[in-house]
């Protein structure tokens, strides 16, 4: 008697130990280990298996298996335990299971896997929360007395099995939550800086060149002889600029100029002659046509020798790039060999890329930000846009604009080269930052 009691008791302190146990799990990892191993201080069995039922899978997933650290959920065995779990898992009530109470596909395996006796034990709250259950296996059948323990232990496995999974839940939910408040936030952030309105503005390379520059062309076919300045020097209006070889035109003006003198002298003669002979007359006409022909040749070779000296028409710094470049070089009539120009009187010239155009029009502000002075910026007001793209020297197409310096502005030297901002008309920041890829996939799509 006394005996039965001390099992009894035990029993009892073991159950309330491992409820303990239970209660305490930190992890629904550290939760299943107790479930299918400290089981086994209670009542015998052979292997103990913990599935949970899920939404996704309808074979549900085995969380532990008793002696088995991590389960491999490809492995045969666990593929076929699975699918009998799942055959049995419908059941609300602890009862045993064999072969004979699953389908004829699954029960030929059994004897492959497992020993002939099994308990299924439910693991339910209530029947909105199902979680899944324990099936246990031993040699020998199942009593009442085992139900009726494991019915306690279920219990206390079920309670604290929803806690701990309520509480991932309730925590997770937390942070979906909180997430989902903050993405919420952030998205009403985005959009209202979408509409943001701010001014368009593009950067394109530019350079200070003269504003109405004077062009000194080759005024006759010939050879630069000497140049009489240097680049970006001072010169006044008159003054010497460059000479070209005057080759043989002395000699054809001295040749000239005696032809006219016999024809003026002929013509003299024969017109005295006329004067007793009427003959003569006739040939008045002739002689007259030469000497003016001759007279034609020689204002035309004084002229072409008078223009070998080419000066300046105003004052102002000439513009040209080296000295040595033109020096014996040939000139044809009407080509551009420097320019003059005042250089207090400049303006921006600017290449706006075809795909970095935007609207702009007379009158919006420039920046200038200078190679030799990024840091201080010159400002401006656009003066010109061609309406048409032009090839650069670089070979890519661009718009050519053209802008002036402000009245405050301090005098650029002609010459410098930088990155300009140009600013166009406002819109919203979607469209700043949205221009050049919806431009891109309209020419992709061909809208």
């Amino acid at each position: 008697m006394n005996d039965i009691l001390n099992r009894q008791l035990l029993s009892i302190t073991g159950l309330v130990q491992l409820e303990k146990r239970i209660r305490h799990a930190a992890t629904l990892e550290e939760f299943g280990f107790l479930v299918v191993n400290e089981t086994h201080a209670l009542m015998r069995y052979r292997q103990a298996v913990l599935w949970r039922r899920t939404a996704s899978s309808g074979e549900g997933k085995v969380v532990a298996i008793s002696g088995i650290a991590l389960p491999d959920a490809d492995a045969p065995f666990l593929v076929w335990l699975r699918k009998v779990l799942k055959a049995v898992g419908d059941s609300r009530e602890i009862e045993p299971v064999d072969a004979h109470g699953i389908p004829p596909g699954l029960a030929a395996e059994w004897v492959d896997w497992l020993p002939p006796h099994a308990l299924w034990v439910p693991l339910d709250r209530s029947d909105e929360e199902r979680l899944g259950g324990m099936l246990l296996v031993r040699d020998e059948p199942w009593t009442d007395h085992d139900r009726h323990l494991i019915s306690y232990l279920g219990d206390a496995y079920a309670h604290s099995w929803s806690a701990l999974r309520g509480g991932r839940r309730d925590r997770a939910s937390w942070l979906f939550k909180r997430r989902g408040r903050l993405g919420f936030l952030v998205l009403a952030l985005l959009a209202g800086l979408a509409w943001l309105p701010i001014r368009q503005s593009v950067l394109a390379p530019a350079e200070v060149i003269p504003k109405q520059p004077v062009l000194i062309r080759a005024p006759i076919d010939g050879v630069v002889d000497r140049v009489e300045v240097l680049p970006n020097q001072l010169v006044t209006e008159g003054q010497l600029l460059l000479t070209l070889d005057p080759a043989r035109l002395p000699n054809r003006l001295d040749v000239a100029r005696k032809a006219f003198e016999v024809g003026e002298a002929e013509y003299r003669q024969a017109a005295q002659q006329a004067l007793f002979d009427p003959r003569s007359k006739a040939q008045l006409a002739i002689l007259q046509g030469r000497m003016e022909q001759s007279a034609a040749e020689v204002t035309y070779l004084e002229g072409l020798l008078a223009r070998i000296e080419v000066r300046s028409p105003r004052n102002g710094i000439v513009i040209f790039d080296d000295v040595n470049d033109w020096i014996g070089k040939p000139v044809s009539i009407g080509e551009r060999i420097l320019i003059v120009a005042d250089p207090r009187e400049a303006e921006m010239e600017i290449h706006v890329a075809v795909s970095d155009a935007i609207a702009v029009a007379e009158g919006n502000d420039v920046s200038l930000f200078l190679n030799v002075d990024p840091q201080n910026p010159v400002t401006g007001k656009l003066s010109y846009a061609s309406y048409q793209a032009n090839p650069t020297p670089d070979g890519s197409l661009a718009y050519r604009l053209k802008a002036d310096f402000g009245d405050e502005a301090a005098p650029v030297r002609i010459g410098l080269k930088g990155v300009a901002k140009v600013y166009g008309e406002p819109a919203t920041l979607f469209y700043y930052v949205m221009r050049r890829p919806l431009a891109g996939l309209r020419q992709r799509l061909g809208l």
